[in-house]
């Protein structure tokens, strides 16, 4: 439940970070209570845009069932984390011009309509990301308690309301910027988790062959099936007995993401 906590708590601090951003623009216009209605307007679209997603993800699994089922939620935990590790690259090459984007984006808008085309579509995306990583992580875990995942859920998004008025009122001690770059490295550990389970998904119903199974035997070091082993499996994707196969995607998981993040520095620098 860590996990959803940790990726609700993110995406809800973005989503704020986006609507601050478009008040201090609009405080600085003519007529701001005008946009200002937009702007929730368009807050209250992307909610409802979000949820709509969440409700045909649930409708479209309810239709399937057997191999059909199975392809359906395997592409889903891997698509939650190919999606975690676009996000976490795209926020860290574009995070430090957010605010010059939206207000850009902000001036191009034509009144509150357009002020709230912009804050629907940046609230849809937060939420919809995080319906499928919710779904994602909901699969991960084998389907376990619905209402523990949602109380991790809201948990979450307190948090972030919580640390965003924190912010908000110049607590030295919190940053954005220190925030968001710490959670870039447990959102990728969590991808890598999804990642995980996705590979030993493919691997039970023998759409992937394990090559070497196991490489290792570590349980009776950590056992994954209880304790902090569990906990490291559910957060991290620590198997005990891993496959090659396992290893192998695990490996060019964290390459890539590497890479990525050490190119974009590179080119931020320059």
């Amino acid at each position: 439940m860590l996990n959803a906590l940790i990726v609700v708590f993110r995406e809800s601090l973005e989503a704020m970070l986006v609507i601050g951003v478009l008040l201090a623009w609009i405080a600085r216009q003519p007529e701001p209570a005008t946009l200002k209605r937009g702007l929730w307007l368009g807050v209250a679209t992307g909610i409802a845009l979000a949820l709509a997603l969440g409700f045909a993800t649930f409708a479209a699994q309810s239709q399937l069932a057997g191999e059909a089922l199975e392809k359906f939620q395997v592409g889903m935990v891997l698509f939650a984390s190919a999606l975690i590790v676009q996000m976490v690259l795209w926020m860290h090459r574009h995070g430090r011009h957010m605010r010059r984007e939206l207000e850009a984006q902000a001036g191009r808008a034509v009144g509150a309509l357009g002020i709230g085309a912009v804050a629907a579509l940046a609230v849809a995306r937060e939420g919809a990301e995080t319906v499928i990583f919710l779904y994602g992580l909901g699969l991960e875990s084998g389907g376990g308690d619905r209402v523990a995942l949602l109380a991790a859920a809201l948990a979450g998004f307190a948090l972030a309301v919580a640390t965003g008025w924190l912010v908000a009122r110049g607590a030295r001690f919190l940053s954005f910027r220190a925030l968001f770059a710490a959670s870039e490295i447990l959102l990728l550990v969590i991808a890598s988790s999804l990642l995980t389970a996705g590979v030993d998904r493919m691997i039970g119903l023998d759409w992937l062959p394990p090559l070497l199974d196991p490489v290792w035997d570590s349980s009776g070091l950590l056992d994954d099936g209880g304790g902090v082993g569990r906990v490291l499996a559910d957060f991290a994707g620590y198997r005990a007995r891993p496959s090659a196969s396992l290893l192998i995607a695990y490996a060019a998981f964290w390459a890539y993401a590497l890479w990525r993040l050490g190119r974009s520095a590179s080119t931020a620098a320059r």
